[in-house]
């Protein structure tokens, strides 16, 4: 299974102002096989994406909150913090 899935931020301050944009990039060291990914929002639990990286267009109020990105090997899955 996949292992050590962590998440970055670009820029990498954790603040953004209004209508900036901002790239999440989700990596894993560690792993077999292709790998899948899919991205989720606390506040919605929706489905964001499904690529290493999601990119936020003009931030807005909305967009408060913290992601989690899901690394996938078809057999298991393991979340990043």
């Amino acid at each position: 299974p996949p292992s050590g899935v962590s998440l970055s931020v670009q820029p990498p301050s954790r603040q953004v102002a209004l209508g900036d944009s901002l790239v999440l990039s989700c990596t894993v060291p560690m792993g077999t096989g292709p790998l899948f990914f899919s991205w989720h929002q606390e506040s919605s639990g929706a489905l964001l994406g499904t690529g290493p990286h999601l990119e936020l267009c003009h931030v807005g109020v909305n967009d408060s909150s913290q992601y989690q990105c899901q690394a996938s090997d078809g057999d298991s899955m393991t979340d990043s913090d």
